[in-house]
């Protein structure tokens, strides 16, 4: 078999462990807040989430052609960069897994990228307006969410404020199951697609594709991916997201996931990846931060941003070194 053909079945290989692991480790995305307001059974939550990421990966790939054109020139990199990124990613998402902080996947990946490319072909291969799109989207989206859900929960403790607990807890029992499939369709939406960028731009890079197109089974394979890693389940991030970032009710829950289901649908339909994790988490601490401010368990918010921070350089410094030791071992 010829090597570069063995490079390319590892970098699909490492693709989809790294949309394994993603699906794994952003589970708490989609079923933490119904899991921690026992509105859904942890297994029920779970396999629920698992179908509608299937089902989302399958509505659309603009945010795939912006991972695989958007943020470095595919044709001066190398299967090695992308295997450089990929095993950047996924050291960055088993260590923070391992200590139960929801970092970025999409912060992994996309900056891994970046650090592998730059090792491979120097800055001038990064499209700077590219990555600054994706940073944008990044920083915004998280800020965005927590004042949605925050004016989202006063509308709706405005509108039920002559209802008696609980009867809301009630009506939002049921509401929350809609708004947790709404939130791991829009998961699957945006998540998956990350990886069929990836393999794609690996296929390009491979064949010398002078055209970005996601084939079907790149979608299939992805899609089936992070199913299965969702089913998986990552409970130490389910228990920070659902449990101790604030406390929560089924009403909370239900505006908290309608309101980041919402804003990861838009970025997906404009091709934006965003930061699935950095969204909920928002919209939980903004929905906390509606009842008083103490309600949210800051310090623990705090820990979360500092390790959105150091993902980015992390994995792009992380990237960088592997891309090098592995050229120089590989020739």
């Amino acid at each position: 078999m010829h090597e570069s053909y063995s490079l390319l079945l590892i970098v699909i290989f490492l693709a989809l462990i790294f949309d394994f692991i993603n699906g794994f480790h952003d589970s708490a995305n989609a079923i933490a807040t119904s899991v921690s307001t026992r509105v859904l059974s942890p297994k029920t939550a779970v396999l629920m989430a698992a179908a509608l990421n299937m089902i989302g990966a399958f509505s659309g790939t603009a945010v795939a052609k912006t991972v695989g054109v958007g943020l470095v020139q595919t044709a001066s990199i190398t299967q090695i960069t992308i295997i450089s990124a990929l095993l950047a990613a996924i050291v960055w998402d088993l260590i923070t897994w391992y200590f139960g902080l929801p970092t970025s996947s999409s912060h992994a990946i996309l900056s891994g990228i970046v650090g592998a490319a730059v090792a491979t072909s120097g800055t001038g291969i990064v499209i700077m307006k590219g990555v600054e799109k994706v940073l944008m989207g990044l920083v915004l989206s998280p800020l965005i969410g927590f004042v949605l859900s925050l004016l989202l929960m006063f509308f709706l403790t405005w509108m039920f404020r002559r209802s008696t607990p609980t009867s809301v807890t009630k009506i939002f029992s049921r509401l929350q199951i809609m708004s947790a499939a709404y939130m791991a369709f829009s998961h699957g939406s945006n998540d998956a697609q990350k990886t069929m960028g990836i393999i794609t731009m690996a296929l390009v890079s491979y064949y010398n594709l002078s055209d970005f197109h996601v084939p079907a089974w790149v979608i299939v394979t992805c899609a089936t991916a992070m199913a299965f890693g969702t089913a998986g389940g990552g409970w130490r991030i389910i228990k920070t997201l659902g449990i101790r970032l604030a406390h929560l009710r089924p009403i909370h829950g239900f505006a908290a996931e309608t309101a980041a289901a919402t804003v990861i649908e838009v970025a997906s339909r404009i091709g934006l990846p965003l930061s699935t994790t950095h969204v909920i988490s928002s919209t939980i601490m903004g929905v906390g931060a509606s009842k008083r401010l103490s309600a949210v368990r800051w310090g623990i918010g705090g820990n979360i941003v500092i390790a959105w921070i150091l993902t980015i350089p992390a994995c792009a410094i992380l990237a960088w070194v592997i891309c090098k030791l592995l050229h120089f071992v590989l020739g």
